[in-house]
């Protein structure tokens, strides 16, 4: 029965609570168990919070035994990204700066989700900072995509993608600065998705770049990423950017799918060369289907795009240098005090060498550059200049088109390692989704299938204007469905089994 529970989706599983066919207690002790069986060999998990986690679904199995009305995920139980403060677990955000730092409140995002029922088991590892496209740079060791676990799972949150597709958690929580929900979704068979800048509060969530940062869902049906997003999409008071919208439900959207009449602008400039072959398959497949169902296919052109990621490794640095200046050794976290004493600034520096690692000390000192005195116009001012750029892109793409579509990615999930020495090579795997963050527009990545090349998933993208949110989640139900129908089920159904590649691995040693 254990086994049946963790694959069930969240909204499977909030169907089966509510009609007392689950309890709570079995739901979440089913996620722990797979925990503890396999997330050795995929170390998605920085933290477990077993006690936590079983009290709070005898409290969910109480109240609704009490004849209590619950949402419709009340019960399930829901990874968290180690960059959301929690006060019941740690929150290290992958830095040995902050190991065994235990918050004193919750961020936003957490509260909403506790509020609406859903059992938060764990904190899952990240990139350092959330800086990375590969979940190499944690201070804890690299998780292992559940496909192939001699692969990258995606960054900076592919705990949380690695959690879900792992069947180690129904549904997570990821934040996504320049694609790190999206990109860890398309190389682990899952759906991501960014929502609108200011849709979900960011309180409580480890500032990397404050003006890309956004909290948003990860899941394995968009529907589950929909039913997540009405919970966390409100308005709070804490946040001085989130917005005031009354959003319509998601979850409805998905529900009643539609794609005809709707016009989809494929990217110009994100089709083609520097995209591996099995990539583009999946892509110009999926944009069949949905022109077969009633879309409009449409190409856009977005000449602007192309600067998009160098403007991007200007502008996140920057804010990124500025917002870790808080780790300061004073206030919180590690202390390292030199031999034989010294200064603040002594206690300052020698705390950064050894709590912060090398992509975040390359940021730190990139954005400090960027920033100083007769640099910041030629750098940091371009860079803002060319974000206007692309969002005049984005505009004019959405003068003729209802949302658009790229590959998510350009590859497949690459070999750990095999970037690690080549930092330009790593940053280029965000190129079709940082352009997003520049604009503050909200995306989604679905798994499209598997690339013929190495059978290994991928996904597609789409990007709608701000604040239609909704439009995602229409075209995203409206293709997974379309796709389902092709596969007799869904791609992570066809993921090998776990167990057996970690006995393999494990036998290798």
């Amino acid at each position: 029965m254990s086994d049946d529970i963790i694959r069930l989706s969240a909204s499977e599983l909030g169907e089966r609570l509510a009609a007392h066919e689950i309890s709570a207690v079995e739901a979440t002790q089913a996620s722990l168990d797979r925990i503890a069986a396999v997330d050795g060999g995929v170390n998605a998990f920085l933290h477990v919070a077993t006690d936590a986690a079983l009290a709070a679904a005898r409290d969910i199995d109480q109240r609704r035994g009490s004849g209590e009305k619950l949402g419709p995920l009340a019960g399930v139980p829901i990874a968290v990204k180690d960059v959301l403060v929690t006060t019941d677990m740690p929150t290290t955000a992958g830095s040995r700066i902050l190991e065994g730092w235990v918050p004193p409140y919750d961020a936003t995002s957490v509260r909403l989700v506790r509020e609406a029922g859903l059992i938060p088991i764990g904190k899952t590892n990240m990139d350092e900072f959330a800086m990375g496209s590969s979940t190499e740079h944690s201070a804890y060791g690299p998780t292992h995509n559940p496909w192939a676990l001699d692969r990258i799972p995606g960054g900076s949150g592919g705990g949380s993608a690695a959690a879900v597709a792992a069947f180690e958690a129904p549904i997570a929580l990821g934040s996504d600065t320049g694609g790190s929900i999206r990109q860890p979704a398309h190389v682990t068979g899952t759906v991501g998705v960014k929502p609108t800048y200011g849709a979900v509060s960011r309180y409580g969530a480890i500032a990397m770049a404050s003006s890309l940062d956004q909290i948003g869902p990860v899941s394995r049906t968009v529907l589950d990423s929909a039913l997540l997003h009405d919970i966390i999409g409100k308005h709070d008071h804490h946040d001085s950017t989130s917005l005031r919208d009354r959003w319509p439900s998601m979850a409805e959207a998905v529900r009643n799918a539609d794609v005809s009449g709707m016009r989809i602008g494929v990217i110009r400039q994100l089709d083609g060369e520097g995209f591996q072959q099995g990539v583009l398959d999946r892509f110009h497949e999926s944009l069949a289907l949905l022109e077969k169902a009633g879309a409009e296919i449409v190409e856009v052109n977005t000449p602007n795009f192309e600067y998009a990621i160098s403007a991007y490794y200007l502008i996140m640095p920057a804010e990124a240098s500025s917002n870790l200046a808080k780790f300061d050794s004073v206030r919180f976290g590690m202390r390292v005090t030199p031999q034989g004493g010294g200064t603040v600034e002594d206690v300052m520096s020698a705390t950064r060498e050894a709590g912060f690692g090398a992509e975040v000390k390359r940021r730190i000192i990139l954005g400090t550059y960027a920033l100083s005195a007769g640099y910041y116009d030629a750098y940091y001012g371009s860079a803002q200049k060319v974000r206007t750029l692309v969002q005049r892109d984005f505009n004019a793409a959405f003068q003729q088109v209802d949302v658009v579509a790229s590959p998510t990615a350009p590859t497949t999930a690459f070999k750990l390692g095999e970037k690690s020495d080549d930092p330009m090579a790593m940053y280029l795997n965000d190129i079709a989704t940082i352009p997003a963050n520049l604009a503050g527009v909200p995306g989604i990545s679905l798994p499209s299938g598997l690339a013929t090349e190495d059978g290994l998933p991928v996904g597609i993208q789409f990007v709608a204007p701000a604040r239609a949110d909704e439009r995602l989640y229409t075209v995203g139900g409206a293709l997974e469905k379309l796709l389902e129908a092709e596969w007799g089920g869904r791609l992570l159904d066809r993921a090998p089994d776990l167990t057996q590649l970690i006995a393999a691995q494990e036998g290798a040693r």
